[in-house]
């Protein structure tokens, strides 16, 4: 776990409970529980079993939200947005490794 100085910065830490991650998200609970269930996010759980969730799974649940609320089913919306992290992330791997190839050729 992150220490207190890190945790701001941690975009991966789970600061947040369910009901604040709603609010700020503007969904209903359930509606995470949901991108739970489409495997969208996984939050983490307390000691007491209780959700949290980080800013970085905030973002994800606003994406689901905003494909959501233009029409997109909550389940399609969720495959979509794991497909395109897996592409963005390809991406910046073959980048890493292209830039990595250059510097060794010098």
């Amino acid at each position: 776990m992150a220490q207190p100085d890190d945790m701001f910065g941690d975009e991966d830490y789970p600061a947040y409970t369910m009901g604040r991650a709603a609010e700020i998200v503007g969904v209903s609970q359930d509606f995470l529980r949901r991108l739970g269930d489409a495997k969208l996010i996984d939050p983490f759980r307390s000691p007491g079993g209780h959700r949290r969730y980080s800013r970085y799974q905030l973002r994800l649940a606003a994406r689901a939200k905003e494909m959501v609320d233009e029409g997109t089913a909550l389940e399609a919306a969720c495959r979509i947005i794991i497909l395109q992290d897996q592409l963005d992330e390809a991406l910046r791997v073959n980048e890493t490794l292209r830039r990595n190839e250059n510097s060794t050729a010098d």
